[in-house]
Order: C-alpha cells, then sequence, then structure tokens
C-alpha cells in the first residue's frame, strides 16, 4: 500500500503542461489528469503558447498533440530538445496524437519524446505513462544531432562497455 500512497503523492505535487490547439480536448486530458491524482494544470492553446508556458512555469511533464497550426508537435519538441537555446530541455514529454502511424512514432522517438500516446486517450493509459516518466526516468543523452531520453532499446545495456551504439551516445544527466 505505502508504493500507491507514494505514487498518489508524488502525482499530487507534479506540475503537467498540456498543449493542445483544441479547446475541447485540453478539457478531457485535464479532467483525466485530475482522475488520476494531478492537481496542478496548466493549459497552452498551441506551440510557442506552449513554449512560454514552460519558461514561467517549469512544469514535470508536458503533454503535447501533434497536429497543430503553425508550430507543430514534433517542431515543439524539436525545440524544447534544443539544450543551447531552451532553459528546459530535460522536461519529459508525452506526445498525444491522433495519428497511430508507425512513421510518426518513429520521428517522434527521433526529436525526442519520452512517450507516446494515441487519442482517444484512457485515464489508465495516461497513468501508466505518468507513473513510468516519473518513477523510471530515461537518462538524456545527446548523439549527434539528437537530444532526448535513451532511447528504450538502449536502456537495458547502458552500463555495458561493449555496445557499440552506446559508444556515440554522452549522458547529459
Amino acid at each position: 500500500m505505502a508504493v500507491s500512497i507514494d505514487i498518489a503523492a508524488r502525482l499530487a505535487a507534479t506540475k503537467v503542461l498540456v498543449v493542445d490547439d483544441e479547446h475541447y480536448m485540453r478539457k478531457v486530458v485535464r479532467a483525466l489528469l485530475m482522475s488520476v491524482g494531478i492537481r496542478t494544470v496548466f493549459e497552452a492553446p498551441d506551440g510557442p503558447s506552449g513554449l512560454e508556458m514552460i519558461r514561467l512555469n517549469q512544469p514535470d511533464i508536458v503533454i503535447v498533440d501533434w497536429q497543430m497550426p503553425g508550430l507543430d508537435g514534433a517542431g515543439f519538441v524539436r525545440m524544447v530538445r534544443s539544450p543551447d537555446t531552451f532553459p528546459y530541455p530535460d522536461v519529459p514529454i508525452i506526445m498525444l496524437t491522433g495519428h497511430g502511424e508507425r512513421s510518426r512514432v518513429v520521428e517522434a522517438i527521433q526529436v525526442g519524446v519520452n512517450e507516446f500516446l494515441l487519442k482517444p486517450v484512457s485515464s489508465k493509459a495516461l497513468y501508466t505513462r505518468l507513473v513510468s516518466v516519473l518513477t523510471n526516468p530515461r537518462p538524456v543523452v545527446k548523439a549527434g544531432g539528437y537530444y532526448g531520453p535513451l532511447p528504450r532499446n538502449l536502456v537495458g545495456n547502458f552500463n555495458e562497455d561493449t555496445d557499440r551504439a552506446m559508444t556515440q551516445l554522452v549522458l547529459v544527466n
């Protein structure tokens, strides 16, 4: 029981920013977040506002839609994951989208999202991703043009010196 109390306390203390151009979807995600124990939710109607909200509020997790006018979700993640120009490049990002094509998932991973969820999302799926991000954070790495969470398929091999892929990664935190 102590584990679930600890998780509940962590969720209650977590600040989440929801970036989505659809007002209704922001309200749905807010309601889902509140139902799983999140108490502080910020909202942004577009990518540029979302970037400013990260600067002002320093959320613990960002949930972003893929398809938004102007700055889309992938572009938003690229801007956040720019440690030379953005003040909080390590903030965990969950991509929440109606686009589940393999190419979108691959691109989301390539730009540095921590988790990927499809709309319509259930409170259980959202809860699972939130708990994963909070309790099992992946190290942030820099490799060539990539800056973001260590890809999942390398996490298990993180301490093995012989892994060729790891020789190209620089641990950031």
